[in-house]
């Protein structure tokens, strides 16, 4: 792995923008370069220090299955180096095995966000109302239960800072349209159940992922963004899970459990994190990484 970076500095491209973790840059009108670096965000809020190495798990990860799902949906992935298109080592040594170039496509205003167990804000909405985004569950189901089949519960995609909210999905229609909106449900449908079919036979439990789509100008439809990493997906050891708790992950729920523990608002600035947090995060994305793919 290579030194940790918080934050790319290619100057030989104009910069498009930051995200939490992604740093974005335009190759030329039709392609972009997208930079994954160390940054951590919790709670929305973008944490001081970057995890080791987090950067390149995630790239590969995603890589890995942008190459696995294909047949699936088109992917924003084009065949083109990243270090052919930024200039001198210093930036070929940012981009290198953490970036990659992709098309120029429009987002989608939604996070299709795809549950296959009861954990997180679901499970919060489900303790109040006994449904999940408007879908309604069978009676008495206990944290981290498994749900009867993977539901699609559709999120707005917010600003830097904010939170993004769960939506039903007649307001993803409206935000994108009948037509699509399905689309983008029988994808990102589709997409999970192999991927946990896939990953369960690896010891992971994918308990619940967010995916992104674009449209090319054809309207065409693509996924972006990243697939099924430990950062847009929550993943457990199937050997340590159980219902009635929150499972052990591999993903920056450590992170999340460590800073509940804190006397913090979740605002920003965000808290430091200890050596031995940031090193034992890093170590689970390194084991998630090890067992999807060797």
């Amino acid at each position: 792995m290579s030194n940790p970076l918080f934050e790319s500095s290619i100057t030989s491209l104009p910069l498009v923008g930051r995200g939490k973790v992604r740093d974005i840059y335009a190759v030329d009108e039709k392609h972009l370069l997208i930079v994954t670096t160390d940054r951590l965000s919790a709670f929305d809020v973008i944490l001081p220090d970057p995890i080791p190495g987090k950067g390149e798990v995630l790239t590969a990860v995603s890589n890995f299955w942008f190459t696995r799902l294909k047949h699936i949906i088109p992917n924003h992935i084009v065949d083109i180096d990243p270090e052919s298109v930024v200039a001198g080592e210093s930036e070929r040594a940012q981009v290198r095995g953490r970036a990659i170039v992709v098309r120029r496509l429009h987002p989608l205003p939604i996070e299709a966000v795809v549950r296959g167990y009861l954990i997180g804000s679901g499970w919060k909405d489900y303790q109040l109302t006994g449904k999940v985004c408007g879908i309604a569950l069978p009676a008495e189901m206990r944290q981290a239960g498994k749900l009867p089949s993977p539901i699609f519960t559709p999120a707005t995609k917010a600003e830097m800072g904010s939170h993004d909210e769960n939506i039903d999905y007649p307001t993803c229609e409206k935000l994108v349209g009948p037509a699509l909106a399905e689309k983008v449900r029988d994808a990102a449908l589709q997409l999970y159940s192999e991927a946990a079919d896939y990953a369960i036979g690896r010891g992971i439990i994918i308990a619940d992922t967010k995916f992104e789509f674009g449209l090319g100008q054809d309207g065409t439809l693509y996924l972006i963004d990243e697939a099924l990493t430990p950062d847009s997906s929550r993943f457990w050891p199937v050997d340590g899970y159980a219902e009635g708790i929150s499972p052990p992950s591999f993903d920056k729920q450590f992170v999340r459990d460590y800073l509940e523990t804190l006397d913090w608002n979740k605002q920003a600035p965000g808290p430091t994190l200890p050596a031995d947090v940031l090193e034992r995060t890093a170590a689970k994305y390194r084991e998630a990484l090890t067992r999807l793919v060797g």
